[in-house]
Formats: C-alpha cells, structure tokens, sequence
C-alpha cells in the first residue's frame, strides 16, 4: 500500500514537472495555420510543377518550399514573440530561450544542408533531410510539446528514413511529398497543442 501511494505521488511529481517544463507559448493556431501553409504550397506545386525535375522546375519547387519554410517561421517565431510580449516573468522569459535554442539547431542547420544539397546538385534528397532535421528538432523539444507529440516525431522519422535510405528518388520531389510529412505533422501538433490546453 506505501508503495502504491509512493509510486501515485512520484506520477503526480513527474505530471507537474511536466506542466511546469512545457512552453506555454506554442500556438495550436500558429501550428496549424503552418500546417495549411504546407498543404497549400502543395497544391500550387502540383499546379506548376508536380515533379520538378527540369532546371526551371527545381527553381519553382525550391521558390514554392522556401517560401512556405519563411511563412511557417514567421507564423509560428510570431505567435510565440506575441506570447511572450504578454507573459515577461522570468519563468516565461526562460521558457522562451529554452524552447528557442532546442529547436534553432535544427533550422540553422536545415539550411545549411539545403544550400550544400542544392549546390551539389542532390535535389531528391531535400525532403528526406528536411523530415529528419525536423524530427531532431520535435525530439529535442520533447520536454515542451505535448506528450502525444511523440508520435509525429516518429513519423518525421519514418518519412526521413524513406526518402533517404530507400529507392524513392524518383517521387521524392513529386507535390504531395512535402505536405505528407509538414501538412499533416503540423495540423496533427496544432491538434495536440489544442487538446493538451483544454485539460489544463
């Protein structure tokens, strides 16, 4: 029986620790409007170019990504600074740093690799990379994001080793490739943010 109420109280420990731990200024709206941004983009790609494999085409589908990278960054960095605005504990302020530097390494060196990538030429590689930076970033974030969060990142994961270590060079730069992982990766963290909040 002691052991019961010890393991029920250490559950509850590691629950607050948890709540007090998650970043706060997530938005479920940010991530979800991203979400719609990448299937958007998407859809303008299978408009122009549904399999860019021409030099004109690599430039539109580089042109449509990079762009839908840049809103996506401004959405979410937006609505977290909007946040933070309104929350200037130092609590909050820590928070904010926390969340900024697990998550940059992955940015900065998402671009990085995208711009070695594109000068070697290795364009089929970009959404695998892309998927697996994106999972290192959710993973190292996992102390701040909703627990069922997981399970994208798992998914990331699994796109990341598809694209890169399988024979799928020949879709990889088809238009709903990027929106498979992105699209419904971030629409499904907007839903999680949006749960995780309700039960708070």
């Amino acid at each position: 029986m002691e052991l019961n109420r010890a393991l029920s109280d250490l559950e509850e420990v590691r629950e607050r620790l948890a709540r007090v731990q998650r970043f706060e200024g997530y938005s479920a709206p940010a991530a979800a409007a991203s979400g719609l941004c990448a299937i958007l983009a998407g859809l303008t790609q299978a408009w122009v170019a549904p399999l860019a494999a021409t030099h004109g085409q690599l430039q539109t589908y580089l042109t449509i990504w990079f762009s839908c990278a840049a809103a996506a960054l401004a959405i979410n960095y937006g609505a977290a600074a909007i946040w933070l605005f309104s929350h200037r504990s130092a609590h909050d302020r820590s928070q904010f740093r926390s969340a900024a530097i697990s998550i940059a390494p992955s940015v900065i060196l998402g671009a990085a690799i995208t711009v070695a990538l594109c000068h070697a030429g290795a364009y089929t590689l970009l959404p695998g990379t892309w998927f697996a930076l994106y999972a290192i970033g959710l993973f190292a974030s996992r102390s701040q994001i909703p627990d069922g969060a997981l399970w994208v990142t798992i998914g990331f994961a699994a796109l990341a080793v598809g694209f890169l270590a399988t024979p799928l060079s020949d879709i990889a730069l088809s238009w709903w490739v990027v929106p498979l992982g992105f699209g419904t990766g971030q629409l499904a963290i907007g839903a999680l943010l949006w749960e995780s909040r309700s039960h708070a």
